[in-house]
């Protein structure tokens, strides 16, 4: 009888992609996939990109030791960045662990079993990153650029479309960067023709993340002329203060971030912009501060992501003089919170009475004729959702119109 093994996937989509390629592997050798009720054995796949990320690997790692203890589950492994990074301190400091592995090579090959729903999926097209920013542990935990080669995306790309997939997501550190390592030049926008002409059912291909710096005139382009590109570009600022940006090895300054925002705004029609901001950064005074609250104020972007400054080992504004006290960070986090969700309140009230068109995710588990959907606009799991209301049965996958008929500050409420 094989050996039932579950596993815990931590972290970012990336990680999940990763989580996908172990039990693939796991499958080959002839382990047997449990739900990690029943599992024997548990694999966790740790994350260690800020303090929170690694505050909930270890709270993993401690009540599943104590599992172990108990007899509940046999073996424990714990495997991905946290041990990438932190190996020596987790072997003096926590007993009952059977055994730690390190990152994953990049991942050539078609994973057979996908931890996402089965009309949307992940394809991983690179995997480190070269940018070299100043508060990112990223290269020391995944190393530098590697772009996985065109004809293994591909053929994952033909697989996925084949089974029945509706949605691709392209996801690395910075996707911009692709092919950057392999040809001197970055290849995204020849790689993304080379996608679209090998599909013939996904209705959806989002991009995940865009780095300002290398978002090109033939992306925009590409990006607003082709329907089957999701209008949803996520360009991670981090933020719009020229000398906290250098500070941060940032390499484009204010005007070069507000003249591609207006770029991408007049060419691609009914784009969503989504961004991440950092607060609380070393040295980051109150005027640079509001110079950053006011920018998220004017800019309103549709949907945003903030960070609280996190402090990580082995990067160089670890040492940099100036660090800020929690307290100013959190409140800093706060305020702009405030201000986004103002702004998200008030374009989903734009929505009302609108038809949209949106993909259905799942059944609301809690009430009857109630579906958990998205808009193009939305991408899993970090932005809002449509609840729609139908008597009729809807099925994960499916495209419907629906009539906005409420709004939240976030989310959006439908009927079909």
């Amino acid at each position: 009888m094989s050996t039932g093994v579950g596993v815990i996937s931590l972290g970012c989509p990336r990680n999940l992609i990763d989580s996908e390629t172990i039990i693939s592997r796991l499958k080959d050798k002839k382990f047997k996939i449990k739900r990690i009720e029943d599992a024997e054995v548990i694999f966790v796949n740790t994350c260690a990109f800020i303090k929170e990320a690694k505050e909930e690997s270890i709270e993993t790692i401690l009540n599943l030791v104590s599992l172990k203890e108990k007899g509940i589950i046999k073996k424990l492994i714990v495997g991905g960045c946290l041990v990438q990074r932190y190996k020596d301190e987790l072997l003096r400091n926590i007993k009952g662990v059977d055994a730690y592995v390190g990152r994953l090579s990049l991942n050539e090959e078609i994973n057979s079993h996908m931890l996402t729903p089965k009309h949307f999926a992940y394809i991983k097209i690179s995997e480190g990153c070269g940018n070299s920013c100043s508060y990112c542990a990223i290269p020391k935990i995944k190393g530098a650029l590697a772009s996985r080669s065109r004809e293994s995306i591909i053929k994952e790309v033909v697989s996925l479309d084949k089974s029945g997939v509706k949605e691709i997501i392209l996801i690395g550190q910075d996707i911009t960067m692709y092919g950057l390592d392999k040809c001197g030049e970055p290849k995204l926008t020849s790689l993304i023709k080379d996608i679209l002409k090998n599909i013939r059912n996904v209705r959806w291909v989002r991009l995940l993340y865009l780095n300002p710096e290398r978002i090109s005139d033939d992306l925009i382009e590409l990006i607003a002329k082709e329907k089957r590109i999701c209008k949803y570009i996520d360009i991670p600022i981090q933020h719009i203060n020229d000398r906290m940006l250098k500070l941060m090895n940032r390499r484009i300054d204010k005007k070069g971030i507000v003249s591609l925002i207006e770029r991408i705004r007049n060419e691609v029609k009914n784009v969503f912009l989504r961004t991440s901001i950092i607060v609380g950064f070393p040295g980051e005074t109150k005027q640079e501060f509001q110079e950053l609250l006011e920018f998220v104020k004017k800019t309103k972007f549709e949907r945003l992501g903030c960070f609280i400054y996190s402090r990580e080992e082995g990067t160089r504004a670890h040492s940099f003089k100036g660090q800020i006290h929690y307290r100013t960070k959190k409140n800093r986090f706060d305020q702009i919170m405030k201000v986004q969700q103002d702004v998200s309140a008030k374009i989903n009230k734009l929505l009302m009475g609108s038809i949209k068109e949106v993909m259905i995710d799942e059944k609301d588990t809690d009430e009857d004729d109630l579906y958990l959907a998205r808009l193009e606009q939305d991408a899993p799991e970090v932005d809002g959702v449509v609840y729609v209301k139908s008597k009729k049965e809807l099925k994960p996958g499916e495209f419907h119109k629906v009539k906005i008929s409420d709004t939240l500050e976030y989310d959006l409420i439908g009927e079909l």
